[in-house]
């Protein structure tokens, strides 16, 4: 066996073969499905979980690993604890986060960012504690440490607080077994071998544990619209369809596959060309409920797996901008907006310029309010003082999803979906201003929180950019609410 197998190939082979391939042979076929922030998230909380046991050893990385599996060796005669302890044994090879002492022997402990345990991250344990055996080290317990979201940060941090131990040595022995048993590291070495690209269908691993990066390569003759494309369906339903043949949307339509109304709107709506599709009564029963002036508000947020503020829990949606445009009923448009200063706890400036941008009793929408409402409530309860003001924005609140999410209008560009990065194009298709593409440096909610996590790490003239495309990108969510809104209203005048 020559390929060298580590603990990532290892994984990535048990989802699927062919990804191990591509990736050796041909990794430009591959798109970027990793997130920056969850990356940056995985080695800060990598980092910090390196002194939960006390004081530690790093091996450092080099090129050379076997350098790496000898300062490991040394290190194992004086020290409780090592972190990225690295070990070889033929061409396997892993880095453990923390190898902790344990009387005569050693725990292993795989650290992990996220707030539970799943199936790849004991395969993971499993592959480590594997090579651990084969390099004879007494390991005595397998754990992973993973982030507790319970824990309410204080005012220093408490890392036995942020962090769970968990132990999962018997899963790791059972998992052990299994890959003896198996053979399935020499499979993963011969596969990878292969001198041409092995043939092997699209299927629910393109999608499980993780994103594949080869998905879009390897699904390359789907048609434009496919049973991929129908919305609100589970993906394993959707490749029991695939498999059956039932590909493109005139397969589903001649199969009679089970389908639900919506999805077969979607379908008829592609296939014959439907034109746009329009309750006007329940649109008119929905905009009796709006009143002038209307302020339409959108939150951005962040989250941070270490929490940095005080009161805050792991991965809770902290709030750091919002923008508001107001409509009056003579169509005149007021903007404002909020933007926290980097590096700071952005909650209390927020809350109270946004209790003086929105005055009591008035009406106020957002497009998916579920996640505003969210936002609000938090806020309400961590400044008793401003709740009142923030709750009446919450209780005054109307969602303008809602005529696309019940399919009072429907276009067939929308695809079936009532995200209003769908709904906006179809209701405005081709205009520039409404056209997020368009914009510098922030395209979306993922690419906003990001910039703001990361803008205390960039120069002044950095930032200031930075400021205005977040400025630009959020302003443009609530012009977006002003436009659906029109659209809206003059299809209600079409009575």
């Amino acid at each position: 066996m020559e390929y060298e197998l580590t603990k990532s190939k290892y994984c990535k082979g048990l989802q699927c073969l062919k990804m191990l391939w591509l990736d050796e042979h041909h990794p430009e076929l591959g798109e970027d499905t990793a997130s920056q922030s969850v990356l940056d998230n995985g080695t800060r909380v990598g980092e910090l979980a390196r002194a939960y046991f006390g004081e530690y050893e790093l091996v450092d990385f080099c090129a050379n690993k076997r350098e790496m599996a000898d300062r490991t060796r040394t290190l194992m005669g004086s020290a409780d604890n090592i972190a990225e302890a690295s070990f070889c044994h033929g061409p396997l090879f892993c880095a453990v986060d923390i190898l902790h002492r344990n009387g005569d022997g050693w725990d292993l402990v795989e650290v992990k960012s996220s707030t539970e345990i799943s199936e790849i991250y004991l395969d993971d344990a499993a592959f480590q504690y594997y090579v651990l055996a084969m390099c004879d080290v007494a390991v005595k317990g397998v754990y992973i440490l993973h982030i507790d979201n319970t824990y309410v940060r204080g005012e220093q941090l408490d890392i036995r607080g942020l962090f769970t131990l968990e132990n999962c040595t018997d899963i790791a022995i059972r998992k052990f077994y299994e890959i003896e048993r198996d053979g399935r590291l020499d499979m993963m070495s011969e596969y990878v071998n292969m001198p041409a690209e092995p043939g092997k269908d699209i299927d629910l691993c393109c999608d499980k544990p993780y994103p594949c990066a080869y998905k879009k390569y390897c699904g390359r003759d789907l048609p434009e619209y496919s049973v991929f494309n129908l919305a609100r369906m589970q993906a394993k339903k959707k490749y029991e369809l695939y498999h059956n043949g039932i590909v493109s949307y005139q397969d589903i339509l001649s199969s009679g596959a089970g389908i639900n109304a919506n999805q077969k709107r979607q379908v008829e709506s592609v296939v014959y060309d439907k034109p746009d599709e329009y309750d006007i009564d329940e649109i008119n029963k929905f905009l009796s409920t709006l009143s002038y002036p209307i302020y339409h508000l959108d939150f951005e947020t962040f989250q941070q797996a270490v929490p940095e503020f005080i009161g805050c829990r792991p991965y809770e949606q902290i709030p750091f901008q919002y923008s508001l445009h107001v409509e009056y009923e003579d169509g005149r448009l007021e903007h404002f907006a909020f933007l926290a200063k980097e590096g700071t706890d952005p909650r209390r400036a927020l809350a109270e310029q946004l209790v003086k941008d929105i005055p009591m009793g008035v009406c106020s929408t957002a497009y998916n309010m579920s996640f505003e409402k969210t936002v609000l409530k938090h806020l309400a309860a961590e400044f008793p003082d401003l709740s009142g003001q923030l709750m009446d924005i919450h209780d005054h609140m109307h969602d303008l999803m809602v005529p696309f999410q019940k399919q009072y209008y429907y276009s067939k560009a929308m695809q079936g979906s009532y995200s209003i990065k769908y709904v906006l194009p179809a209701l405005w298709p081709d205009d520039p201003e409404l056209d997020y593409h368009n914009l510098e440096g922030v395209h979306n909610g993922s690419e906003a929180s990001a910039a703001y996590a990361d803008m205390v790490n960039h120069t002044p003239e950095e930032i200031a950019q930075m400021r205005e495309n977040l400025l630009k990108y959020c302003g443009l969510d609530t012009y977006a609410m002003v436009k659906v809104l029109k659209k809206l209203k003059e299809i209600a005048g079409k009575r």
